[in-house]
């Protein structure tokens, strides 16, 4: 009988390093000023996936996120990423 492989659900979430400036978060920020709003302090402006993938013998998820993040998603120079793995039960 064959093994069913786990399914996965990769949220991906990429943003500028603290140290980068964001000019569309500090658009978005003035705005937020201008519209009267108070208490908000920065805008950090980031890139959203969402990613389905499945379970392939011998590679470890994480390491398949991480290199995808690495070599397309996420700029290593300006960015920095982080990701939540939630087993999906298809």
């Amino acid at each position: 009988m064959p093994t069913s492989s786990k399914n996965y659900k990769v949220t991906v979430y990429v943003t500028y390093k603290e140290s980068v400036l964001d000019p569309q978060g500090q658009a978005v920020q003035g705005a937020i000023t201008r519209m009267g709003y108070e208490g908000i302090d920065t805008v950090r402006i980031g890139k959203y996936f969402e990613i389905t993938a499945h379970e392939v013998p011998g590679t470890p998820i994480e390491q398949t996120v991480d290199s995808i993040c690495d070599k397309l998603l996420a700029n290593p120079n300006m960015e920095t990423y982080r990701y939540d793995i939630e087993e999906d039960a298809r």
